[in-house]
């Protein structure tokens, strides 16, 4: 499999009771900087043991020390899930999909205990973003039909953008399509929509006539999540892989209004203050704005 190199032997499962991962099967694994690598191969080896909660200590201290540490999240929210903590185990496949949108494994994990958790609306989005010809994807038919309910559409190959018309409820309604990896969306006073795609770090300007035009492309921008706009038209954005807050006026210059914000997600202004929520440490920043 993609994420991990050789199968527990099954005296681990015998023995230790170990979750069964089918699709995911543990092993060591050479992504992530050393220190990392290190905190995780020491979580395979809790993991092998029985000792769950010493692994998933380890697989946290990974991720810890590097966020982007796929595999690492996978092995954790897979522990989770076997220890039937959903909720917990949902937060964790969720940030894997916010930096690897096209990971299918984790939209399907996403999808089957959001279904668990009774939130079939969640669990049918994730499924509509598995593509026919992916491995996940006939495992994702098999539970949208378990979910009573038609199969999702498949996932539509980014081609040029283009605006469709909804037939219901109303003519009124477009939908702006193949815009990849979507995360934060705000608007200006002239109706212009921006939008901030995650995975190839960029922001798009979408016109009320739904033409789509290259807003920001910078190598400063680094995982654009949360986007808000001031009555000035200048643009705040969540830079999250980069820890800070980027601002881009009017004019279009670009700046880091604000460093060291640990993976800042979104942005809401308040009279003169800047919201910031900050997810690697658990708070919200406030910021006057001058």
């Amino acid at each position: 499999m993609k994420k991990l190199l050789f199968l527990i032997i099954s005296i681990c499962i015998i023995s230790n009771g170990c979750p069964a991962f089918a699709d995911q099967p543990f092993g060591q694994n050479f992504d992530g900087n050393t220190e990392a690598k290190l905190y995780y191969n020491e979580g395979v080896d809790f993991y092998k043991l029985g000792q769950y909660d010493r692994a998933m200590d380890s697989f946290r201290q990974a991720i810890s020390t590097d966020p982007n540490y796929i595999n690492a999240y996978y092995n954790l929210g897979s522990i989770l899930e076997f220890l039937k903590q959903d909720g917990a185990a949902l937060e964790i496949f969720k940030q894997i999909i916010v930096r690897k949108p096209d990971d299918y494994d984790a939209l399907y994990k996403a999808a089957k205990i959001s279904e668990r958790l009774d939130n079939t609306e969640s669990a049918k989005s994730y499924l509509s973003l598995i593509p026919a010809g992916t491995p996940a994807y006939n495992k994702a038919q098999e539970l949208a039909t378990k979910m009573n309910s038609s199969a999702p559409q498949t996932a539509k190959t980014p081609q040029n953008a283009q605006v469709t018309s909804l037939s219901t409820p109303s003519e009124d309604n477009q939908v702006f399509e193949n815009i990849m990896s979507p995360t934060g969306i705000t608007s200006d006073n002239s109706e212009n929509l921006y939008v901030a795609c995650f995975s190839d770090n960029t922001i798009y300007k979408i016109t009320p006539d739904g033409k789509r035009i290259l807003y920001l492309k910078d190598a400063r921008i680094s995982g654009p999540i949360g986007m808000t706009m001031d009555s000035a038209g200048n643009l705040y954005i969540a830079n999250y892989n980069k820890d800070n807050i980027i601002k881009v006026t009017s004019g279009g210059q670009v700046s880091i209004l604000l460093g060291n914000v640990s993976k800042p997600y979104s942005v809401h202004i308040k009279g003169n203050a800047l919201y910031i929520s900050s997810q690697g440490s658990n708070s919200i920043v406030k910021y006057m704005l001058k």
